[in-house]
């Protein structure tokens, strides 16, 4: 009966969550006119943070209750389905065009981030009893990254002509605040209860916790990111799209494992080398794509996603 709970939890979980980021991108698309930013702009702030939500709540509990396998789990396994599952999807359903901007300087970032993880997971060596350790000073130095890029951003924004007629035609400013709430509100909830009840039918078959961060609990906070990146693809919206993606990567690694080890520094033993370089070699293989045409094409999204599929079988083999 407990099973039947859990499977049902999955699915109006995953259903809140897809009509969340629908009004969640309806809304930040407005808002982005309103306060002439550009929509890369807004993924990489506003949708980013409003959808690392579900990861900083997990991973930050996790790591104050001394699961910290599955705080950084979470956070790995997350920035790998992002990379490969969400760009690979959002391609699919249509091709993303990559600004030259986001090429120069937000997809760099996002693997100078990923290399600092790496190098402070494994500055003091590992060990295959004792692991490694994600100090107090790892995440000041996190943090520090983190308000670095978030100062680059809000001042690399350029105006855009904007057409008042246009915004007063699809959205008031009332219901772009609304959408915005009421889209993080579902995209959150829905996701905590996809998590728990995804988490509650791996528990019972045993499977260990670091699988279960890079697994079940990554694959369902990243949800928000999913649904929020597909649908603005499907609606021609690629900066919102892929903004969406580089925020989230950033956001997790340099915000949420950041803050967590700033409040309990965490003992991390589960995660390999192998999780660490797949996190790195996917954001560098987009980063390959984008740099050839600008542009994600279809066949490329389908490369991304088989290999997520390849690896996400490498994980249910290695349990």
């Amino acid at each position: 009966m407990s099973i039947i709970i859990s499977i049902l939890g999955i699915i109006i979980g995953g259903a809140f969550v897809i009509y969340g980021a629908d009004r969640l991108t309806e809304g930040s698309v407005a808002l982005a006119r309103r306060l002439k930013m550009s929509e890369m702009v807004i993924g990489l702030t506003i949708v980013a943070f409003g959808t690392s939500m579900p990861e900083f709540v997990i991973s930050l509990v996790s790591g104050i209750k001394g699961s910290a396998d599955l705080a950084v789990g979470n956070i790995v396994g997350s920035n790998i389905f992002n990379t490969l599952m969400i760009v690979g999807m959002s391609a699919l359903v249509c091709p993303i065009t990559i600004a030259r901007a986001t090429i120069k300087k937000d997809i760099p970032f996002t693997v100078i981030a990923s290399i600092v993880m790496i190098i402070l997971c494994y500055r003091n060596g590992w060990s295959d009893t004792t692991g490694s350790q994600l100090t107090v000073i790892d995440g000041c130095i996190l943090l520090f990254m983190f308000v670095a890029f978030m100062f680059i951003t809000l001042k690399s924004n350029h105006n855009t002509p904007q057409n008042t007629d246009e915004i007063k035609k699809t959205i008031t400013l009332t219901n772009t605040v609304i959408y915005i709430i009421e889209g993080l509100i579902l995209l959150i909830g829905g996701s905590e209860l996809f998590v728990n009840s995804a988490k509650e039918i791996a528990l019972s078959l045993k499977v260990s916790e670091s699988v279960i961060g890079l697994t079940i609990v990554a694959c369902g906070t990243s949800l928000p990111e999913l649904a929020t990146s597909v649908v603005a693809a499907k609606k021609g919206r690629s900066e919102l799209a892929i903004g969406n993606v580089i925020g989230s990567n950033v956001f997790n690694i340099l915000w949420i494992l950041g803050f967590t080890s700033l409040i309990c520094p965490l003992n991390i033993q589960g995660i390999n080398i192998t999780d660490f370089i797949v996190m790195l070699g996917s954001i560098l293989l987009v980063w390959l794509f984008a740099f050839t045409s600008y542009k994600i094409k279809r066949w490329e999204g389908a490369v991304l996603v088989t290999i997520f599929l390849v690896y996400l079988i490498h994980l249910i083999i290695k349990a």
